[in-house]
């Protein structure tokens, strides 16, 4: 034999050994001691998992309506590389990172692994923070203006058509950068750092986001914001015009008010309180007419022209008495003469009274202005949600524009959200600090098996039941299942009536209930809806205790845990009159 060649056993005895993958973990040093004994802790990379499972109903609406389709297609981002990313998945990238709450773009770096939502959005993949930052540098500023304004007006377009007020304000973007405007000027709360403004237009009440505009931190005063305003206001028909203008004490000046005198609108604005305006307080200091404005102020209502308005306005006066420790600091003179500390009045019996001063087109009396105005705080509060819950605090790039995009693409998506959540809850506006926990945030594996893809979601909400209970409420009587007859003839409906939407009362019958509710109308069969006011439930309570536990039913199999929620249903009877009941319906 040559010594050369090598012998090999052709049988090779025993059997391979199997992997045994605790004993690898153990191995490995994956075995994490906890206070529940040793757990042995696996990674996988590539499982089809997502953290934010329930937005599939949110995109489920978005698909229905043909928001996102469209708001894709009329992107005006052009890429001249074969290998850039497609429109799609930067817009999506940024969709879903501010759903998220992000404020960051570096924030976007924590879906980037999600194996889920991608695919559920017709993306690729999640895109990277750098290829997000870059998107929006090139291209025509007026481009991207026409696009996110035609976007954004799609939203409420219809609603303008009913009764609403017109809230306009400012807030103050602080900047730590080299910012394109980025400026000194009015910052309350960081004094001398530059800064951007967003001035912005709401819808009042159901806080609906018409426009906002950044500009140079300096200029806070309304007239740099009036020009936007006006041509905003200005390119829509008189039929969608607010019925009231109503702005703080930044937005009191001639220029505004003649404006909307110049268009007939009626406004209510907080003047400040110069020498002639104190002088004028201080003739009123006797008057015993003082009229009840709520909530302990007192009101009257006269006429006052100052030097730089054209004519005489009316001013409604309000006043409230301030804490009994204040009034006796500052009681001052003890001559019993009245004396006006800037906005103060000294009584002699050693009152101390604030005071306020609106001017107004109205014709209410003093009780429906000074309550008008008090209804102005909402935007403050809106304000409060985009900075600290929407991004608005953040997403910042070095240039204007990209700032300026970011800021109406947040803002887009803010509306999108709240008509979703009002769809979900109908009685009032949920913020994002509550309505992502209960209706976004959830643990859901994807699945598939012949030719069929399954998400089960898990959500660590204690409130889960009611969330799925609410989700199939919005879902099932708005968005009901056509027969093939039905599709064909809602179809061609549809493709009459355009690519438009339109605003009209549907009335359907799910379960026994008849649920009517305005809403807008999209192309899909012509019932699909884009927003809900409140609904409205005119059967009896026992048909409401009903259906309800029928939807319970179907709510058994999907949560699969023993619990039972508390729901209130608000009825209105045949008699006009309203009732809450409390139902406590079985998930298990």
């Amino acid at each position: 034999m040559d010594d050369n060649q090598v012998c090999f056993s052709a049988h090779p005895q025993g059997e391979p050994q199997k992997c045994d993958g605790d004993r690898d973990l153990v191995e490995q040093g994956k075995a994490v001691e906890t206070f529940g004994g040793k757990v042995f802790v696996r990674w996988d990379a590539e499982a089809a998992v997502t953290a934010f499972a329930p937005v599939a109903y949110f995109l489920e609406f978005l698909k229905a309506n043909g928001l996102w389709q469209q708001w894709v297609q009329d992107c005006p981002l052009r890429y001249g590389s074969p290998n850039a990313p497609p429109k799609a998945d930067i817009l999506g990238t940024i969709l879903l990172s501010v759903l998220a709450g992000h404020k960051r773009y570096a924030h976007v770096t924590t879906i980037r692994s999600d194996g889920v939502l991608p695919g559920l959005l017709g993306m690729k993949r999640v895109r990277s923070e750098d290829a997000v930052r870059r998107a929006f540098l090139k291209g025509e500023a007026a481009e991207y203006a026409q696009w996110l304004h035609t976007h954004l007006e799609r939203n409420y377009e219809e609603l303008l058509k009913e009764p609403w007020i017109l809230d306009m304000d400012g807030t103050v973007k602080p900047l730590y950068g080299q910012q394109e405007q980025a400026v000194r000027g009015y910052n309350p709360t960081k004094h001398g750092r530059p800064s951007h403004v967003y001035q912005t237009y709401f819808i009042a009440a159901i806080r609906m986001v018409l426009d906002v505009e950044v500009q140079a931190g300096n200029q806070t005063a309304s007239l740099y914001a009036q020009p936007g305003l006006w041509t905003w206001l200005d390119r829509r028909p008189q039929e969608q015009w607010p019925k009231l203008v109503r702005g703080d004490i930044g937005w009191g000046t001639e220029a505004m008010m003649a404006e909307c005198e110049k268009r007939g609108l009626r406004y209510l604005f907080k003047i400040r309180q110069t020498t002639k305006v104190q002088r004028h307080i201080a003739g009123l200091f006797g008057r015993e007419d003082w009229a009840s404005a709520g909530v302990g102020w007192q009101g009257l209502s006269s006429e006052l022209q100052l030097s730089g308005w054209n004519r005489k306005r009316r001013v409604v006066v309000l006043r409230r008495p301030m804490r009994e420790a204040v009034a006796t600091a500052a009681a001052g003179p003890a001559n019993g003469q009245a004396e006006l500390f800037g906005s103060m009045e000294v009584l002699r019996a050693g009152e101390l009274y604030e005071y306020a001063v609106l001017v107004t087109a109205l014709e209410e009396d003093v009780l429906g202005v000074a309550q008008l105005y008090r209804d102005r705080a909402e935007a403050e509060n809106v304000f409060d949600e985009l900075k600290n819950q929407w991004g608005w605090a953040g997403f910042t790039t070095q240039d204007h524009q990209r700032c300026q995009i970011l800021a109406r693409i947040v803002a887009l998506t803010y509306n999108w959200w709240s008509l979703f959540t009002r769809l979900a809850i109908p009685n009032r506006h949920t913020e994002a600090t509550t309505s992502r926990p209960l209706l976004l945030h959830g643990i859901g594996r994807q699945t598939t098996h012949a030719n069929q893809t399954t998400l089960t979601i898990t959500s660590n909400h204690a409130q889960a039941p009611l969330a799925v209970i609410l989700l199939l409420l919005f879902r099932e009587p708005l968005c009901p299942r056509p027969t093939p007859d039905q599709k064909k003839n809602e179809g061609n409906t549809c493709a009459q009536q355009g690519h438009g939407s339109r605003l009209r009362s549907l009335s359907i019958s799910l379960r026994d209930v008849e649920i009517r509710t305005f809403s807008y109308v999209g192309r899909i069969f012509g019932v699909a809806p884009l927003t809900g006011v409140v609904v409205h439930i005119n059967v009896s309570r026992s048909v409401v205790a009903h259906a309800i536990n029928r939807i319970a039913e179907s709510v058994r199999s999907e949560m699969g845990v023993r619990a039972k929620q508390k729901v209130i249903v608000a009825t209105e009877c045949s008699g006009g009159q309203k009732a809450q009941d409390v139902y406590s319906i079985p998930t298990a």
